[in-house]
């Protein structure tokens, strides 16, 4: 199982589904899920945990891979449509782990723009799953971050967005959550969770990637909204 394979999945699920593919992607991690753990079970770590006599740690590999996939796994749902509105995208973890002699021109100047500096300590790059960016220009538009649910990050999310809106050369940038929200965090205003506090009062916003109802506001809507938004911010 790879990201590949979740691919697949997805595109066999818009087969069906069409544009409300979206409202499936719980489904469909919990279908892929049940694949990850056959491959897992047949792979050298389980084989090893069951030689010791202890149980395979699926849950901890699986985590492991929703995480790491799922922000790839959103980059292909929006690529082109990110693409037709003249602005390119970038998964962050290819800014972080790529010196700047590895990167492209274009790429070095795009992480130069979204770095943060810290003083004697240096300038680092905010920790993001998506890089929006216009490409002529190399001006950041958006960055997001990606989770299953928001007490995966949605407090760091909020504390890069401060850190950004702090500079001047950064301060533009609009900071995005996008989630299935599994654990429906984002679905009621009243009484309002601490997540959807600081979605409401630091993000620019947070897309639902569900089927579930949710009381949506300006900040949290769900995810059919995300690309006309997007192009609200080019005018």
């Amino acid at each position: 199982m790879n990201i590949d394979d979740l691919i697949h999945i997805y595109d066999s699920y818009k087969s069906k589904f069409g544009k409300n593919t979206y409202k499936k992607i719980s489904l469909l991690l919990s279908e892929a899920k049940n694949a990850h753990k056959a491959d897992f079970l047949k792979s050298g770590t389980a084989n090893k945990a069951i030689a010791e006599g202890r149980p395979p740690d699926h849950e901890q590999s699986w985590r492991a891979f929703k995480g790491k996939n799922l922000e790839k796994l959103i980059i292909y749902i929006i690529k082109d449509e990110v693409e037709s509105l003249g602005l390119k995208i970038v998964d962050g973890n290819r800014l972080e782990r790529t010196q700047g002699v590895n990167l492209s021109k274009e790429l070095n100047q795009v992480k130069r723009n979204l770095l943060i500096d810290y003083g004697e300590y240096g300038s680092h790059l905010p920790d993001v799953d998506i890089i929006i960016y216009r490409p002529e220009t190399k001006k950041i538009i958006a960055v997001i971050s990606s989770k299953v649910t928001l007490r995966e990050r949605i407090a760091q999310t909020g504390y890069w967005k401060f850190k950004l809106a702090a500079d001047q050369v950064t301060k533009h940038i609009k900071v995005y959550f996008i989630t299935p929200d599994e654990d429906q965090t984002l679905s009621e205003k009243e009484p309002m969770k601490k997540g959807r506090a600081i979605v409401e009062k630091d993000l620019d916003g947070s897309y639902v990637l569900s089927e579930n109802a949710i009381e949506e506001s300006n900040k949290v809507k769900l995810f059919d909204k995300f690309i006309a938004d997007l192009q609200k911010l080019l005018k």
